[in-house]
């Protein structure tokens, strides 16, 4: 196996190499190398056949992720063992990139109700936070942007308190291209634009005296020079269904250069009400792997509350706290090194 192989098998059995179950040599077995193979960047048709089956229903979550981590833990571990999925619960985004713009449908005091919901409920969730607040964010012609206000400010230091994770989510969400299926705030920029940004955002973050180790790209487009630069820099790098036309379609989460890549799928991004069924069926299937799910409090926010008190309830505590996920993000990185050097010798 590559390191990159070495790390995501690591991350996959992370609890049983912590709880001394399992050892890294435990790990060398056909099923784990099928299930953890690091694949290139498919070519631009590839790409492009690959978002088509995505949308169809073709190329699917249960089938292309699910199923074949669950049958390397099979093999190395047996059927019959606590079978508890984890959840990844990750919120786009605050302040809300339309903020600005429509600060009574997308301020602080709607998000008030979409946090007390997931505190009430136990469900543990990082939240990607949008360092400069926007103007217009969808058209590419206007660049004004404000800093948080007081009120955002206070808000994101009552969840630091609360212990809510944060995500770096760009740095002021607008995207470069009007066209809706090309939005991006990354696709076409040069390398040190790219950085400055990502180097800028982190700052306000860290000003603000928040920790973040995790980037959300905003509209999930970033290229594939990009993911490089936003690797070396975060221990997480995330995306989405729109990630798959510029990086391809790749299992979730796995170890991707320096940093691990945990994009979300549907059916466990998008609304409450969407992902709850799917929450239901793999807590049935007892498919206990990492399983990231991403909601827009924006969206519950118009679509009334119901569905996402449904699904806050579902998952109570088995939304795991992401300090958890990058322990073993930590732990894996480097016992996976470690594998590898012992595999090339």
């Amino acid at each position: 196996m590559t390191q990159d192989e070495w790390r995501s098998a690591c991350l996959l059995f992370a609890a049983e190499l912590a709880d001394g179950t399992l050892a890294p040599r435990d790990l060398d077995h056909p099923a784990v190398l099928e299930a953890v193979r690091s694949m290139p960047v498919p070519s631009l048709p590839s790409r492009t056949l690959q978002r088509v089956q995505l949308r169809n229903g073709n190329l699917g979550y249960d089938e292309h992720v699910v199923a074949p981590l669950l049958a390397a833990r099979d093999a190395v571990l047996g059927s019959d063992r606590p079978r508890a999925p984890r959840f990844l619960v990750r919120v786009d985004e605050f302040p809300h990139y339309r903020a600005w713009d429509r600060p009574d449908t997308y301020g602080t005091d709607v998000f008030a109700r979409f946090h007390r919901t997931l505190r009430d409920a136990g469900v543990a969730y990082l939240l990607a936070v949008v360092p400069w607040v926007p103007r217009e964010p969808l058209d590419p012609d206007v660049d004004e942007w404000r800093p948080h206000t007081q009120d955002e400010l206070d808000t994101l230091a009552a969840l630091r308190r609360e212990g809510v994770a944060f995500g770096v989510h760009g740095l002021d969400h607008r995207t470069r291209s009007a066209n809706p299926r090309k939005h991006s705030e990354f696709l076409g920029l040069d390398d040190d634009d790219t950085v400055q940004r990502l180097e800028a955002a982190a700052g306000v973050l860290r000003d603000e005296a928040l920790h973040a180790d995790v980037f959300v790209p905003p509209y999930n487009r970033f290229g594939r020079r990009q993911y490089g630069l936003m690797a070396d820099r975060f221990d997480v790098v995330t995306g989405g269904p729109e990630s798959v036309a510029h990086l391809g379609f790749h299992r979730t989460p796995l170890w991707r250069a320096d940093a691990v890549y945990l994009p979300a799928y549907a059916p466990l991004y998008g609304r409450a009400s969407e992902v709850l069924p799917a929450v239901r069926a793999l807590r049935e299937q007892g498919a206990d792997l990492w399983h990231p799910i991403v909601l827009h409090w924006g969206w519950e926010a118009d679509d009334g509350w119901t569905a996402l008190e449904a699904l806050c309830a579902e998952l109570g505590a088995d939304a795991r706290p992401w300090e958890e996920f990058l322990a073993a993000a930590d732990m894996s990185g480097k016992v996976g090194a470690l594998a590898a050097q012992g595999d090339a010798g």
